[in-house]
């Protein structure tokens, strides 16, 4: 077995282990974790397209609910030189696999503290900087309404004026949820939408569909106003609904 070869299979193998770690954390809590299957490589790369498109400058960027890291696996070697990455996980288990990720990547050997895990939830994240791009991977429709409402303002207000917030929403979960879950459950669903559709409405710039994901996304790509431009007040869910 040569090098390559013996390389290729600790890849797999790896991708293997996150997945079982992946199904595990979400049979514990699916309403945190999301979905069953980590993001593919597809999604990964429509969602890290704001960092490739300004490179080579150096950028700050914040990654919120990497999970087990496919997407800060993708995200890094994108990273140009002097850039900052900031990584929040609420969940610990996921939060240690993530720091062994950061330790381990070849394109971090250079200056240390480029790349910080942070276990915290990002509405409670305290941070004094604010970020070029932020990278979603946040399971937004499984939280109630009032938390993502926390969520969006507390991104929008964690970027520079003309910064990127990039996220996605798996396509059908509406129909999906409407044929199975309680009425209670559909109308909290149903306002989530409303309150991401608000914000979209309010700060939308590209919308792309990864149909080579499971299941297929829509990655929405969110920008703060330049600062002195007529920036609109972010949407309240009350007005979200109308």
């Amino acid at each position: 077995m040569d090098e390559r070869t013996s390389s290729h299979d600790r890849v797999i193998a790896q991708r293997q282990a996150e997945g079982w770690m992946f199904l595990i954390e979400a049979a514990r809590d699916l309403r945190t974790t999301g979905a069953v299957v980590p993001s593919g490589k597809a999604l990964a790369r429509a969602l890290t397209e704001p960092v490739r498109a300004q490179s080579p400058y150096p950028l700050a960027v914040l990654e919120a609910g990497a999970g087990t890291g496919p997407v800060t696996r993708a995200l890094i070697p994108q990273l140009s030189r002097g850039s900052r990455l900031d990584i929040v996980e609420a969940n610990p288990r996921f939060a240690r696999r993530l720091d062994k990720i950061v330790a381990a990547h070849p394109s971090l050997v250079g200056p240390a503290g480029r790349a910080t895990v942070h276990q915290s939830l990002v509405e409670e994240f305290d941070t004094p900087h604010l970020y070029d791009v932020i990278v979603s991977g946040l399971p937004l429709t499984n939280f109630a309404p009032e938390q993502v409402e926390r969520i969006m303002n507390r991104f929008m207000q964690l970027l520079h004026p003309g910064g990127t917030l990039t996220y996605f929403a798996y396509l059908g979960t509406r129909r999906a949820r409407s044929l199975t879950a309680s009425r209670s459950e559909s109308r909290r669903h149903a306002a989530v939408d409303e309150v991401t559709a608000g914000f979209q409405r309010t700060y939308a710039v590209r919308r792309c569909t990864v149909w080579a994901n499971l299941p297929p996304a829509h990655v929405w790509h969110l920008q703060r106003p330049l600062a002195g431009a007529d920036a609109p007040s972010a949407p309240r869910p009350e007005e979200a609904r109308r």
